[in-house]
């Protein structure tokens, strides 16, 4: 069972914490980590490009020439692809481009995801976080006491408005609750910096 410290806001370690073997102990899924990011991804796209066809271009309703005779090719409207100012052939339309992984396989993302920070000693839990009032300063001191440098995802459970508007001014930084954390941002910010009662609720989810 993989334990690791755990500190206060001034930095000092007062203890270790046990991790639940089978959330953040288990051997990281790489193509799974890889299936997961990439359907994350696509469920952000907007897919509102759109092209005009043909028949949705202004004008072309008169033919530009008669049938036969002219010595031209014929063609019946100014409005076709070929022409400058026609219409677009299969050019994008709306379109939603979501889809979901089975529930095991986003389950097991996760745990693949925690895991690696683990296993990257990457996490930093804290025995709790508050803050009696929004201030960027004393939450840069924080991460200054944990030694914590470069980009910060920082997990609470209670979701404290004070210390998310806190954080959330200092670049290569992102507050996030408990609920929403994702396999996205926990591979894309180099450390966890997450509170024992988030860690908690994390095992309440997944064990």
């Amino acid at each position: 069972m993989p334990k690791v410290a755990l500190y206060d806001v001034s930095g000092a370690q007062i203890g270790e914490l046990e991790l639940n073997d089978n959330i953040f102990g288990i051997e990281p899924n790489e193509a799974v980590l890889y299936d997961f990011v990439k359907m994350q991804l696509a469920n952000k796209r907007v897919g509102t490009a759109s092209t005009k066809t043909r028949a949705e271009v202004r004008g072309g309703g008169k033919k530009p020439w008669r049938q036969k005779g002219t010595g031209r090719a014929r063609v019946g409207s100014s409005r076709n692809p070929v022409w400058k100012g026609g219409g677009i052939t299969f050019g994008p339309k709306p379109r939603d481009y979501s889809y979901k992984l089975p529930k095991k396989v986003r389950r097991l993302a996760m745990k693949s995801a925690l895991s690696s920070k683990v296993i990257d000693n990457s996490i930093v839990v804290l025995d709790q976080l508050m803050m009696d009032e929004p201030k960027t300063q004393d939450f840069i001191r924080i991460l200054d006491s944990l030694n914590i440098e470069n980009g910060t995802l920082v997990v609470t459970a209670d979701g404290s408005t004070n210390v998310s508007k806190s954080a959330r001014n200092i670049p290569g930084v992102k507050p996030l609750k408990v609920e929403s954390i994702n396999v996205y941002d926990l591979l894309k910010y180099d450390t966890l910096l997450i509170t024992r009662d988030a860690v908690a609720r994390i095992e309440e989810v997944f064990a």
